[in-house]
């Protein structure tokens, strides 16, 4: 991926992740010719509807409940500037560089369809800071994700008018000496841009996009965290026969099924059946209905952000006819967050699930009595001398009780702001932030269950000998855990371990180490 060419209607969330990860100009973002003849066009209806002395929101008038106060022609520039910096009220630690560029792509498509009022040199100096690594210090809280992102956005547009602060080069500078060192200059906001810029939801949506992206990942390991404890715990894998499954056809649970049949296909460690073992407990004979039900989840909220990064999303909106002069400026609410929100929401609650799940598969692997004693308490010889990975469990513990508080809704709130004129509020990005908190929780979980599982595997090979195969899948997780951790014949400082393999989990090493395996023909 090379460029990205912005034209209000076909990004995707695939380019959001390469263009928010790589470095500044690699892949290159533009502004489409089409785009940007549809851009000129609302920005010569802005004057237009200046000239005429027209009332319009936000572009004569003031804002939020000043909606009524008139602003007089010359004093407009002067309306555009003052929301910029009355609204850069952001309080806490800033995004991360690469939320803070999908934010950047994503407003600046927005802004590529047309309907905002924005000129294209404006958008072009937005463009512009993202392909130079000009990053502005967007400072997390203070959205309620109605009126658009209002806080962290009007953040954002500080340093196009060289105010504010931006990273650059790993240091944090002044706007407009960040500019400088690229050789841009700061604009003067003109009729209806300090609105265009700060109004809409392209915070939420940069949130909900990364995090669609590292959910998906998360699916995938999940079914192989899964697989591999169910080998270690000598499980059976009849539960995930395709007859059973398409007498209840749900996509994602058919899929997780037959990924589930790949990864496991060859095992030794599943083949010899126990006889008295008809069925295994739910948290392994479950799981394709446990983590199809959360890959739905997970595409929903991929279907709404989809959705969103082609969507405008702020107010009023410019529409303008095949004549020049038919100009309708029309007041709306695209830019409340609901349909993030609530989608963000769902996803949080879906993983939360995919954590609970994954710590009960932990538990089974350190509980000799819940595992039918096939492996020794707590995954050690010495118990007692040695504690094993008994507070390893402990850990996966924490992380979900901590997810069951984060998962509480909070779409479900609201509070009225804007003397009671902004009276319902979507909460949308304090979704995204308890969403990616979530992640990152269970990106740990999925960490200490495969930890636990490679050394459940190590003891069941006693019983089936060295040469015994893991699954088709399994086998390549197996090996990278392995390579860089050990197995633990006595107690040992368990962090690095943990942090060693929670890196292949959140940098998809080991989802990618598996695909490519059950990719190759058998």
């Amino acid at each position: 991926m090379n460029e990205v060419v912005l034209d209000g209607a076909s990004l995707t969330i695939d380019q959001v992740a390469a263009v928010a990860h790589a470095a500044p100009g690699s892949p290159m973002v533009r502004l489409g010719a089409e785009a940007r003849t549809r851009v000129e066009r609302a920005a010569e209806a802005v004057d237009r509807l200046l000239a005429r002395g027209e009332v319009a929101y936000g572009i004569t008038t003031g804002f939020g409940a000043f909606k009524d106060r008139i602003i007089s022609a010359d004093e407009v520039a002067t309306l555009q500037r003052n929301i910029v910096v009355s609204h850069a009220v952001g309080v806490g630690d800033p995004f991360d560089v690469a939320t803070t560029r999908a934010i950047m792509l994503i407003r600046a498509n927005t802004l590529a369809r047309g309907h905002s009022g924005i000129r294209p040199e404006t958008l072009d100096l937005l463009i512009a800071c993202l392909n130079a690594g000009i990053h502005p210090v967007i400072p997390q809280r203070g959205s309620l994700g109605a009126s658009g992102d209002l806080a962290p956005l009007a953040h954002m547009s500080l340093v196009l008018i060289g105010l504010g602060e931006a990273e650059l080069d790993g240091d944090v500078v002044d706007g407009a000496a960040a500019l400088a060192a690229r050789g841009l200059e700061p604009r003067t906001l003109v009729a209806k841009e300090g609105l265009a810029l700060t109004n809409g939801t392209a915070i939420m949506c940069a949130l909900g996009a990364l995090e669609v992206v590292r959910a998906r990942r998360l699916g995938a390991v999940a079914d192989v965290a899964g697989a591999l404890s169910l080998e270690a715990l000598h499980g059976t894998v009849s539960a995930f026969d395709e007859r059973i499954h398409a007498l209840r056809p749900h996509p994602r649970q058919v899929e997780c099924a037959a990924f589930l049949r790949t990864v496991l296909a060859g095992s030794d460690f599943t083949r010899h059946a126990d006889p008295k073992n008809v069925q295994d407990a739910y948290t392994l004979r479950c799981i394709p209905q446990v983590h199809g039900a959360i890959r739905d989840s997970i595409e929903y909220l991929g279907w709404v952000v989809s959705i969103e990064l082609n969507a405008v999303t702020d107010n009023p909106l410019i529409f303008v006819g095949d004549d020049p002069d038919d100009v309708s400026v029309l007041s709306g609410g695209n830019f409340h967050g609901e349909p993030l929100a609530i989608a963000m929401d769902y996803l949080a609650i879906a993983l939360t699930e995919l954590g609970n799940i994954s710590e009960r598969r932990l538990m089974r692997l350190t509980d000799e009595a819940s595992n039918a004693h096939v492996l020794p308490a707590f995954l050690t010889d010495h118990g007692g001398l040695n504690s094993g990975f008994m507070i390893v469990q402990y850990t996966a513990a924490a992380l979900c009780s901590e997810n069951k508080v984060l998962a509480h809704p909070a779409s479900a709130d609201t509070i009225p702001t804007s003397a009671n004129v902004e009276d319902h509020v979507s909460m949308g990005v304090t979704a995204g932030i308890h969403l990616r908190q979530v992640v990152t929780n269970v990106e740990r979980i999925l960490g200490l269950e495969l930890f636990a599982a490679a050394q459940g595997i190590d003891f069941r090979r006693r019983a089936l000998g060295e040469h015994a195969s893991l699954g088709r899948g399994t086998a390549p997780a197996y090996a990278l855990i392995r390579s860089v951790v050990p197995f633990l014949a006595c107690d040992d400082l368990m962090r690095p371990h943990i942090d060693a393999v929670h890196a292949l989990v959140a940098d998809g090493h080991l989802a990618a180490a598996v695909d490519d395996a059950v990719a190759r023909p058998a």
